[in-house]
């Protein structure tokens, strides 16, 4: 079922919760999550990576979303991720993505305001164009910056965190901007973490007193069950995963190939355990976060 990203998150946050976030780059995948999302009966978020959105397929990618995500028992919301190209946005909302993540992380400040302010002034103007209406698009914006790659898995030093956000501009960038969510960098980042992630709880709990949105964690693959939790209890309501989802899928079909290829080409027993690799990491992230 269709759900607004923005109470979808503070509703968990009330009840202790967060609510996890996976990049899906195939309709396999994203089925597998919703599946798990029904199972454990928790909502869920489905991301679309800015490079899948910037082609035909990926656009009707978003679209199949939508469908899984309306026929969904539980709460579902679609979301492009990490975007800055306006004509790229306008169409994925169109398609049937009702959150962005309109970023303009790597901007200097007064830039990534702007930025956020021009996403929501082009998605206002083509209010009509939704079946949702302009005011059900959330928006969610990063300050600071994450090393390493949203869609490759290189390892990144723990210390190489491209730049924290800086608690003191938190409120002026929330106010001016008016996002309804805020990503933060708190020594995360994208890809593997080479050594023990370095987490600056410090700096989360100045983020958080510094605003009411709720915040979001990306690069959380490979952060310990543990500190997820704690993010939880500092404001953090959203949390990203991309990377143990994908390199799972991988080994998955590394490991079941040849024996799904001696057994008659059988293509659909190998989607099944892609399915199950999929789904078997959604649940118990799910779960995790939302229980």
């Amino acid at each position: 079922m269709r759900a607004k990203l923005d109470e979808l998150v503070t509703a968990a946050l009330q009840r202790g919760a967060a609510v996890p976030a996976f990049t899906c780059y195939d309709f396999a995948t994203a089925t597998a999550v919703v599946e798990a999302a029904e199972e454990t009966g928790l909502p869920v978020i489905l991301n679309v990576a800015p490079k899948t959105a910037a082609s035909r397929a990926g656009q009707r990618l978003i679209a199949a979303l939508r469908g899984l995500a309306d026929g969904a028992v539980v709460p579902v919301c679609v979301q492009l991720d990490h975007a800055s190209d306006l004509a790229v946005i306008r169409e994925s909302v169109r398609s049937g993505a009702d959150c962005v993540l309109a970023d303009g992380s790597s901007l200097g400040f007064e830039e990534n305001i702007a930025l956020v302010r021009e996403v929501r002034a082009a998605l206002d103007a083509d209010g009509g164009l939704y079946d949702h209406g302009a005011a059900a698009i959330v928006l969610e914006a990063e300050l600071g910056g994450l090393a390493g790659d949203e869609d490759k898995a290189f390892g990144v030093d723990a210390g190489e965190a491209a730049g924290l956000t800086d608690p003191a501009q938190v409120r002026d960038f929330v106010e001016r901007s008016g996002a309804q969510l805020l990503a933060v960098a708190i020594g995360n980042v994208h890809g593997k973490y080479k050594g023990a992630p370095q987490i600056r709880w410090d700096v989360l709990g100045r983020i958080s007193a510094e605003t009411d949105v709720p915040l979001v964690l990306h690069g959380a693959s490979g952060i310990p069950a543990d500190e997820l939790l704690k993010a939880r209890t500092l404001g953090v309501g959203k949390v990203n995963f991309n990377t143990e989802l994908r390199t799972g899928i991988l080994a998955t079909l590394e490991a079941e190939t040849a024996a799904h290829r001696a057994d008659g080409e059988n293509l659909q027993g190998l989607l099944g355990r892609w399915n199950v690799s999929a789904k078997e990491f959604a649940a118990a992230t799910l779960r995790t976060l939302g229980e």
